[in-house]
């Protein structure tokens, strides 16, 4: 297994309120995409991944048998931590964080996700978004009052249903993946996926064999293509 990961603020932001988490030693894996004013979202993702990284250490002999459950207890957790940090806290107000995280156990890679940052999978000659984006457009593109060509110019697209801190509840997409050999997940914020496309992904990725030059080379590409937004990219290679 190989990790790499990098952030960028992006042509646009003054401020990085993204964050990344790798822990190669529990195979714990985390990006997150804060929101709010006055700094607060960069605090809302670092806490964030902070409380969902330390409640998993200190939980999981308790949960070993139950990882999904623990990652969904680990969210549950910083959801009420951040949640009621941004109704006590005046320059706090209305923060809250997405997040994609994954915990990789033998050859399971249990998966926690909520908000519009993704997790693909390149597996031999194909790209997959694992995740789904709790977005409005996402929702409008489900149930058909958006076709794919009428999303992807759809004015208010980032407007996301959900996400850690902003609500007194949050349920998560909590689900497994087998891995194999050869696999490279790729942990992104929306400043990756809305200014790379899944085919630019799949080259970059499939042209670099070290995970470090693929990280450095998406950034890039995503300050390129408009550096609209943060931008991370955390790469986990089996």
């Amino acid at each position: 297994m190989k990790t790499a990961a990098k952030t960028d603020k992006g042509k646009i932001r003054n401020n990085n309120e993204d964050y990344y988490y790798i822990d190669e030693k529990n195979n714990i894996f985390i990006v997150a995409d804060g929101i709010g004013g006055h700094k607060a979202g960069e605090v809302a993702s670092s806490l964030t991944t902070q409380l969902i990284s330390e409640y998993i250490e200190s939980k999981y002999n308790f949960y070993e048998s139950k990882i999904p459950l623990l990652i969904s207890e680990s969210i549950k957790h910083a959801n009420n931590v951040v949640y009621n940090m941004s109704n006590e806290k005046e320059e706090c107000d209305g923060m809250g964080t997405t997040i994609s995280m994954g915990i990789l156990i033998n050859n399971i890679l249990y998966v926690g996700h909520v908000g519009d940052s993704r997790i693909y999978l390149l597996r031999g000659d194909s790209i997959t978004q694992i995740t789904k984006d709790h977005t409005l457009v996402n929702e409008l593109l489900n149930n058909g009052t958006l076709t794919e060509e009428e999303a992807k110019n759809y004015p208010n697209k980032n407007i996301i249903t959900k996400a850690i801190g902003t609500s007194f509840k949050v349920d998560s997409d909590i689900f497994e993946y087998e891995v194999e050999d050869g696999d490279i997940y790729i942990f992104c914020t929306d400043g990756l996926s809305d200014n790379v496309s899944k085919s630019e992904l799949k080259e970059i990725v499939k042209e670099n064999e070290n995970i470090n030059i693929m990280s450095e080379k998406l950034i890039k590409l995503a300050n390129e293509n408009g550096g609209s937004d943060n931008i991370t990219v955390l790469l986990l290679s089996i």
